[in-house]
């Protein structure tokens, strides 16, 4: 199993209270130590201001950071969790993965979803969809994003993206195109989304669902003719390490803090565990084929657990 985890990008307050001028040094702190430390892969949110609190602190622009990032790293790859679809029109998102993959020399992962946050999109000014019409979205883009990631002049008409004569250069390092990452565990259409176009799911938040999860997706593979294998099936985790309880209690009071609950609501809702339950839980992952555990520690700054989770529980897992 491969290892993902987050820069302070602000959207969980992991920047607040940190004056403007110092938070991209934070930042590149973090992405550094993170590329030194055995993660795999480095991810940000694709979200506009503060969460669950809007307040007036630094939310960082995700595919801005992509692009710093891919010239401020040299190893680790790169990836959001995820870049909502309806965000920016897919022809435009294609070019800018495009020109950060070779930024990057290759190293680029493009996570996407339908979207959830009906308050950001009005605060933003976007309009926002039902559910259905999102899926419906996020499937034309994908398949647009493919074209233009493969076609010399990109052509597709859909109901709601059309491209017809697109080019796209430079074209992405990798080949055929970035890995191709579709976020969300909605088992009629989000998961036959993925069986159609995805190189990566990523769903589950315990193991019972990743393992329900799974199977759903097995069978839309089936149905479609796409070989279940094929797609590397991954899990996104909010999470607190300890090094044992007193040190877990310390972190979680963070945690709890910047998730606006109280502690024992934020342990019911997350991955709260001490070193030698994170092995042991993240082993049943690994058990399952999970290949990808991205995990976002919310004691960000205040505490190690991402440090700790590098030391000590990773090297148990390879």
């Amino acid at each position: 199993m491969r290892f993902g985890t987050f820069v302070p990008q602000g959207w969980k307050g992991d920047q607040d209270g940190i004056p403007a001028e110092r938070q991209w040094d934070r930042i590149l702190e973090f992405a550094r130590l993170i590329e030194d430390s055995g993660y795999t892969s480095i991810w940000v949110y694709d979200h506009f201001h503060t969460h669950p609190v809007v307040k007036q602190e630094s939310t960082f622009e995700a595919w801005t950071l992509m692009a710093a990032l891919a010239a401020a790293t040299s190893r680790v790859r790169l990836g959001q969790m995820c870049t909502c679809a309806l965000y920016r029109p897919p022809s435009i998102l294609a070019k800018i993965a495009s020109s950060i993959d070779v930024i990057s020399g290759g190293r680029l992962d493009v996570g996407i979803g339908a979207g959830w946050s009906k308050k950001e999109f009005e605060a933003y000014g976007y309009r926002y969809p039902s559910d259905g019409e999102r899926l419906d979205m996020l499937e034309e883009a994908v398949q647009v994003l493919l074209a233009m990631w493969t076609e010399e002049e990109a052509r597709f008409i859909g109901e709601h993206y059309s491209v017809d004569g697109a080019i796209n250069r430079p074209k992405a390092l990798q080949k055929p195109h970035p890995p191709l990452w579709i976020a969300g565990g909605g088992e009629k259409r989000t998961l036959r989304i993925v069986a159609n176009y995805g190189d990566f799911s990523n769903f589950g938040d315990d193991i019972d669902d990743f393992r329900h999860k799974s199977k759903v997706l097995a069978e839309h593979c089936d149905a479609v003719g796409r070989d279940f294998d094929e797609i590397g099936r991954t899990c996104h985790r909010m999470s607190v390490i300890g090094r044992d309880d007193a040190d877990l209690g310390r972190k979680l009071a963070v945690a709890a803090r910047r998730r606006a609950c109280e502690p024992e609501e934020f342990a019911e809702e997350h991955f709260v565990a001490t070193v030698s339950e994170a092995v042991q839980e993240m082993g049943e992952f690994v058990d399952e084929g999970c290949t990808d555990m991205i995990l976002y520690f919310y004691d960000m700054g205040e505490g190690d657990s991402l440090d700790l989770f590098a030391s000590e529980v990773i090297p148990q897992l390879r």
